[in-house]
């Protein structure tokens, strides 16, 4: 059994009459799952049993807003309860104001017993939109299989009219009852198989493989048959003497040979955003294998904590490539290299988290991040990260960071010659990321759906084979640039094949628009910085993994170049670490 399951069948196990806890997590709007508050900041009543000091039991519970705390009903293992009052609420004006609004926003609040979840409403509105109830009796009923608890229901009644200056009694009552679900499956009533494993979804994904299947098609053949026309032309040159050769027309990549190797503008910058992609990558593949393997979805904050821990303990993968990289273009401030790549993903989603933290602050969110939170995540980058990074930054530049290339770099570069509007570096990063964008869409509302609603995403298998199928096409498409840029005699392919990857983050981002003003039913400051700023975080990590190298050896491959003074054989090499492909451009 996965590991969460084994810990289950040892912790959660009943005696009869042993102690349940209902716990109270929190209460917010209906059409945003990510604005919550605290289940008391309602004016609820407490139950009389003492009652048990909230508490996070993960990083990331904290971070994800969860606020246990204890309702104060007296629950036990298959004893049952008969209705009854457990506290009344004392209505005031402003406690009728507070549910009144909460009323009108469709507030919804959240409960766990053994860790299962329950929803309830606060209340109702009439037709008319006058009169407001709330409902004043939780109806619990329990299945348990044996001595363990596999199903929980709640049924809300006693529909109260809001009326200031009254007291209003609060109840519940407790059923147990025998269930055949076995514990492991406890959780597949929360699935929604009809709406993730959609025939949509299914043509959704075998529409993405075709595409794959017609793009490493197109780019073999193509490309296959230009450079054999290009090969055909330079041996037949090759058969020329000195002086037909030099009154020759070269063109193409052949004339940037002397070029290709120089190392890219902004090398610090560069290979920085390289490592931190490589370790992007590592992450998510590696927590995908652990979702399919485990499911985390089952554990409070379960899939944030492991990103966290997987994230630290790549970050040897993030020194490796990107002081490897920065050693072989003849970086020397290796140590501010190093600082910039173990901080920069750090940086970004603390920065965005931190500012937004200051508005759930103000509007008393359980969103806001408690101090000590803020404490360890900060000493997770400082005594984590940071040593394992230096490691690897070590490791890559003495074992790696040696430049090999085949030729000589030019000391002078040579002036690059006017093009085609569609050859230039700006159009073919903005063309670059439309197909990519293309095979991933489709996913992007699912995975939307489950984060920004109330659906729990558990189709990994699904998001494994997406991300393969983005690798490959961003692989292809990637060639298909470089080779255009440098046919036309443009050297700048580093930053051009970047971003002609990573611009795939920015039609993500506009996706992420038409999202929030079509599907969703979200407003306010809080509401609208939240989606926005996070949708940033994520598509930047995306621009940024589909973007990295492994390494940037080369692009052509057992060419031979003649002049006049010298004969060079160089290779050159496109390595893709975003699916592990490597193309060579070979005779």
């Amino acid at each position: 059994l996965p590991l969460s399951l084994m810990t289950a069948l040892f912790l959660l196990q009943y005696t009869d009459k042993e102690e349940v806890v209902l716990w109270m997590n929190t209460v917010g709007p209906y059409h945003n799952r990510q604005e919550t508050y605290k289940y008391f900041s309602l004016p609820f009543c407490v139950g009389t049993k003492k009652t048990i000091s909230h508490y996070h039991e993960t990083l990331g519970e904290a971070l994800q807003g969860v606020e246990l705390e204890f309702s104060g009903l007296d629950i036990t293992f298959k004893e049952e309860v008969m209705q009854t009052t457990y506290c009344d609420i004392e209505l005031d004006k402003p406690k009728r104001d507070a549910f009144v609004y909460a009323i009108k926003n469709h507030y919804w609040y959240q409960m766990y017993i053994d860790d299962l979840p329950i929803w309830g409403i606060v209340g109702e509105a009439d037709e008319n939109g006058e009169d407001h109830y709330l409902w004043t009796y939780k109806k619990l009923e329990i299945g348990y299989n044996g001595n363990r608890i596999v199903d929980v229901n709640l049924t809300s009644e006693g529909k109260v009219k809001l009326v200031p200056n009254t007291r209003i009694p609060m109840s519940y009552s407790v059923k147990w009852k025998k269930s055949d679900v076995k514990f492991e499956d406890r959780f597949d009533k929360y699935l929604d198989p009809s709406f993730f494993q959609h025939r949509i979804h299914w043509f959704s994904i075998f529409n993405s493989f075709m595409m794959v299947i017609f793009l490493v098609g197109l780019v073999s053949m193509i490309l296959m048959r230009t450079l054999r026309k290009d090969y055909a032309r330079y041996s037949k040159e090759e058969e020329m003497d000195d002086m037909d050769r030099d009154l020759g027309d070269e063109y193409g990549w052949k004339q940037v040979h002397g070029d290709v190797f120089r190392p890219s503008s902004h090398p610090l910058i560069f290979s920085s955003l390289v490592g931190s992609g490589c370790q992007i990558f590592s992450v998510s593949l590696i927590v995908i294998i652990l979702a399919m393997i485990e499911d985390l979805y089952t554990e409070r904050g379960s899939m944030l904590s492991t990103a966290i821990f997987v994230y630290a303990a790549t970050s040897p993968v993030n020194g490796y490539f990107g002081g490897s990289l920065y050693a072989k273009q003849g970086g020397r401030r290796w140590i501010k290299q190093m600082f910039i790549g173990a901080f920069l993903i750090p940086a970004m989603v603390c920065g965005t988290a931190f500012f937004i933290n200051f508005i759930a602050i103000y509007y008393h969110a359980s969103r806001a991040i408690p101090f000590g939170t803020m404490v360890a995540v900060c000493c997770i980058c400082f005594f984590v990260i940071l040593p394992l990074n230096l490691v690897g930054t070590i490791l890559g530049r003495n074992l790696s960071g040696q430049p090999n290339f085949p030729c000589r770099v030019n000391a002078v570069p040579r002036p690059i010659p006017e093009k085609k509007w569609f050859m230039e570096p700006a159009v073919i990063v903005c063309l670059g990321g439309i197909l990519p964008f293309g095979s991933i869409f489709i996913e992007m509302y699912f995975i939307f759906t489950s984060f920004w609603a109330y659906k729990i995403y558990y189709v990994y298998g699904f998001m494994m084979l997406v991300l393969v199928i983005l690798c490959i096409v961003t692989v292809c498409v990637t060639i298909v640039c470089t080779y255009f840029l440098l046919n036309a005699e443009d050297y700048r392919w580093q930053w051009t094949s970047f971003l002609s990857a990573a611009s795939t983050a920015v039609y993500v981002y506009m996706y992420s628009f038409y999202y929030y003003f079509f599907k969703t039913k979200m407003y306010g400051l809080f509401q609208t910085s939240f989606y926005f700023g996070y949708m940033a975080v994520f598509s930047t990590a995306l621009g940024i993994m589909c973007g990295e190298y492994k390494k940037t050896k080369s692009l052509l491959r057992d060419v031979t170049i003649h002049s006049t003074h010298d004969s060079i054989r160089f290779m050159i090499l496109i390595s893709r670490f975003d699916s592990q492909f490597f193309f060579f451009f070979t005779k």
